[in-house]
């Protein structure tokens, strides 16, 4: 896959003015976090999934230094089962950005054979939970930048700006420090670490209409292309590696349209059919869906509190 560079940041007049001046205040307010984060900080680093909501956090970060480089490095917690659209946007957009780019596998699940076709909750805890704490050992960090939203699910909708976590990385809800008047306390005590979200108080809307306004290059996988799928518990599910991909009986890998509105793991990540080709066009769909933003994360439906859970073992 190539990717050409993205065309200069420029207004989309398409875009009410409510809208616009909505955008703006949420991109000042991101930025202010971003800096006011990464002054107080020893060792930051900035989780990079390639999702649009970590896209657009990376983009706010080279906004709010420009015209220097990012002053922290992009980390990705590669579970090995990303896709391959994913992780070819991840090279190009931490290259083309000036990013250091570090990737971090849990060699010992892989060689396991940990998968999440047989192993559910296990498989996230050990592939990204797991994956993600030793990462953060060995890298030393302190501030762990992240693009989680309040709005995208129940357990995040709890979290503070800025979230500290202790030497286990554990996160305890109880220990919320108070944020009034948008002051954010990054003080961290022996062993601790921060994980802050510069765009808590955005919404899956905000992000696409920013990412148009602002022309920033999201992963293929948000546009609509054809793609092999197999129907599986009224889901599609892109068919990313055919010879890692165990078939059910009766099942028939087809073409079809379609795109996602979250990524995760390409085998419990349902996409859906659609005719959005550009961004523009996604933001549109995205108005009027009535379908939640994670439907498609098939590992939710049965997760009940586990979400909370592997948040308080450290998962992002």
């Amino acid at each position: 896959m190539t990717i050409e560079p993205a065309p200069a940041p420029r207004p989309n007049h398409s875009l009410s003015e409510s809208r616009r001046a909505a955008l703006a205040q949420l991109e000042a307010e991101a930025i202010y976090v971003l800096r006011d984060a990464i002054a107080e900080a020893r060792n930051p680093v900035l989780l990079f999934s390639g999702g649009k909501d970590s896209t657009v956090l990376a983009h706010l970060a080279c906004r709010a230094f420009h015209p220097s480089r990012p002053p922290l490095p992009l980390l990705h917690i590669d579970s090995t089962w990303e896709f391959r659209e994913l992780l070819q946007f991840r090279d190009w957009f931490a290259r083309h950005n000036g990013f250091d780019l570090r990737v971090h596998h849990n060699e010992a699940g892989r060689a396991a054979g940990i998968n999440p076709f047989e192993h559910g909750d296990h498989y996230t805890t050990v592939m990204r939970t797991d994956a993600l704490k030793s990462a953060l050992d060995a890298g030393g960090y302190d501030i762990i930048l992240g693009g989680a939203r309040r709005d995208e699910e129940r357990s995040r909708a709890k979290e503070r700006v800025v979230s500290i976590r202790n030497r286990h990385h554990s996160w305890d809800p109880r220990r919320q420090r108070p944020e009034l008047w948008n002051l954010f306390n990054f003080h961290l005590g022996p062993q601790e670490s921060a994980r802050v979200f510069p765009l808590s108080n955005w919404t899956e809307v905000d992000v696409l209409a920013y990412a148009v306004s602002r022309s920033v290059e999201l992963a293929p996988l948000y546009l609509a292309r054809p793609r092999s799928v197999v129907a599986r518990d009224g889901q599609l599910i892109v068919v990313d590696d055919r010879q890692r991909m165990p078939l059910r009986c009766g099942e028939v890998v087809q073409v079809r349209k379609v795109r996602f509105r979250t990524l995760g793991c390409w085998p419990v990540t349902a996409a859906e059919e659609s005719d959005a080709e550009t961004l523009a066009e996604v933001l549109a769909q995205t108005l009027r869906s009535r379908r939640s933003e994670r439907s498609g994360r098939l590992a939710d439906r049965d997760a009940g509190d586990s979400l909370e859970q592997q948040k308080r073992d450290g998962y992002f």
